[in-house]
């Protein structure tokens, strides 16, 4: 992929418990930035209108990584498992990925 290509994951979550799942982010950021990916978007939610969903998602947020095999490095890397062990699980009722995809930006922070 060129600069300018990204591959992106679309994720919705239903979170429980905002304090413990800020911890989670915390954590898992600068690893996040260690593998080239960051938030390319992040917004919280008040109002699911539609979709299939265990429950309503109130974080809506794009992961995005400079290529795909880069993203499966990112979540089977050991120090973010350890984080996500930690404090996801605990923070997290439900949710997953929306969808993925690769896409042209013009930069990135």
């Amino acid at each position: 992929m060129d600069d300018n290509t990204r591959f992106e994951i679309l994720v919705g979550l239903h979170i429980t418990d905002n304090e413990t799942y800020d911890k989670y982010r915390a954590g898992m950021t600068p690893i996040l930035k260690e593998h080239g990916g960051y938030f390319r978007y992040d917004f919280r939610i008040s109002e699911m209108l539609q979709g299939k969903a265990d429950h309503p998602f109130n974080r809506v947020f794009v992961l995005s990584f400079p290529d795909e095999a880069t993203k499966e490095r990112f979540f089977a890397n050991g120090a973010y498992k350890e984080v996500r062990e930690g404090y996801f699980d605990q923070a997290v009722q439900s949710g997953g990925a929306i969808a993925s995809y690769k896409t042209e930006i013009e930069s990135h922070l």
